[in-house]
């Protein structure tokens, strides 16, 4: 495909057409949550025909493939950069607070990728990619940390099932101290951005970070 400074009048709408088709499905979701994603809907709101804007998507699995591709590749450049900003290398309170103000900062687009999946919708590989990008760099930053003592029963579970980890050596620890922390945080996070934690009187910030404080021990 032509780099951005090259492409034609015609690829530069299609690209202008594709944008904002995905903008009104952001929208849509918002509202009524991505099981519940309409390109018909979607067509009307822009004056298309329906046939029209299966032109720029094939169906509602292409339409939300793109979506969840980009919400990946958002996170996991945002989880990058913070660990190149922060000079110091993998570790896991700069990838906490980083995922913690990704989520945040756009709920919806945390919650199609880490809430309820969209009943029928199967992901294809190069998304399977993006998160393995982000695992990694989580186990990088678990590799990092100190032992913290011997392996436990699960941990040496792990070494002998770690398919999930796509070959990366962190040790039978390392393993499931990402494991901990991605299903701890992620935890507190989903109950945060759900709004669950309203009206209890305690700084939601502050339970994230008093469960990082244990992850770190």
């Amino acid at each position: 495909m032509a780099e951005s400074g090259t492409k034609t009048p015609r690829e530069r709408y299609r690209a202008q057409v594709r944008a904002e088709i995905k903008q009104h499905a952001w929208e849509q979701i918002a509202t009524a949550g991505a099981s519940a994603l309409s390109l018909n809907a979607i067509a009307k709101q822009m004056g298309l025909s329906g046939p029209a804007l299966y032109r720029y998507f094939a169906g509602r699995d292409e339409l939300i493939t793109e979506l969840v591709r980009d919400a990946y590749r958002s996170l996991a450049d945002t989880l990058r950069a913070a660990t190149e900003s922060s000079g110091s290398g993998p570790d896991i309170t700069t990838l906490a607070q980083a995922l913690r103000g990704w989520a945040l900062e756009d709920p919806n687009r945390y919650f199609l990728v880490y809430g309820t999946p969209v009943p029928g919708y199967h992901a294809p590989d190069d998304i399977t990619v993006i998160a393995d990008e982000i695992m990694r760099m989580l186990l990088d930053a678990c590799t990092a940390l100190p032992s913290g003592g011997p392996a436990t029963s699960f941990a040496e579970h792990l070494q002998e099932h770690r398919r999930w980890a796509e070959g990366h050596p962190a040790p039978p620890v390392a393993l499931h101290r990402a494991l901990v922390f991605w299903t701890r945080l992620h935890g507190v996070l989903s109950l945060e951005a759900a709004g669950h934690f309203a009206g209890m009187g305690f700084d939601p910030g502050r339970l994230y970070a008093a469960e990082l404080d244990e992850l770190r021990r």
